[in-house]
């Protein structure tokens, strides 16, 4: 068989050509094994009709498994011819002829380095698009984030217009005031509460030292 590749008759066939021929190859081969035994029944047929036959059906095998080796070792010969012969003139493409996918790089032919530089600005340009991927995924979370934020803003101002409808109808006045002197007391309430915390300290270390 033949170790040229052939990759330009492959792309062309859809096929290797030497696995083509290594087909063909093997049925040739079947065929003639098959045949082998056709004959060799048809000959034990023959002989169960002839009376006193000194032949025995092993020495019909033996017989045919030579004629078989014979007929094998010739075959092959002639097989390797034709297998020349095929490979050069029929599943051969010259060198001179260019398959019509590939005519775009006779139009526009590059050189390896121009091939290479292609390659690097094709995976900067990967590698961009899937940065910008991530960044719009990271916005699209953020945006999300706002949405839920909002959402939440939204029933803070609902409660406190609910709260200044209620300080309203008993009469509180305004809610915002309302509220900034609510605050107010409640950081007295708070510093009361610190200046008892820290009497109640001394004295209870007062107690601790009597």
């Amino acid at each position: 068989m033949s170790v040229d590749p052939m990759a330009y008759e492959t792309q062309f066939f859809g096929f290797t050509p030497q696995t083509c021929m290594l087909r063909v190859y093997i049925a040739f081969q079947d065929y003639l094994f098959e045949m082998m035994q056709v004959v060799e029944g048809v000959m034990l047929k023959k002989l169960d009709g002839i009376p006193d036959c000194k032949i025995s059906p092993s020495q019909i095998r033996k017989c045919t498994e030579k004629f078989l080796l014979f007929m094998k070792e010739h075959f092959d010969k002639l097989f390797a011819k034709m297998e020349e012969v095929l490979l050069q003139l029929v599943l051969n493409i010259p060198k001179n002829v260019l398959l019509p996918e590939d005519r775009v790089q006779e139009e526009y032919p590059y050189s390896k380095e121009e091939f290479q530089a292609l390659q690097d600005e094709l995976q900067q340009l990967q590698q961009q698009c899937r940065a910008e991927a991530a960044a719009e995924q990271a916005l699209r979370a953020e945006l999300e984030e706002q949405k839920a934020v909002k959402a939440e803003l939204e029933k803070i101002l609902q409660c406190f217009d609910g709260l200044e409808n209620i300080c309203r109808e008993h009469g509180a006045g305004n809610f915002k005031e309302s509220f900034a002197l609510l605050t107010q007391s409640s950081k007295k309430l708070q510093d009361v509460l610190k200046d008892v915390e820290e009497k109640s300290r001394k004295m209870k270390q007062h107690d601790q030292l009597m």
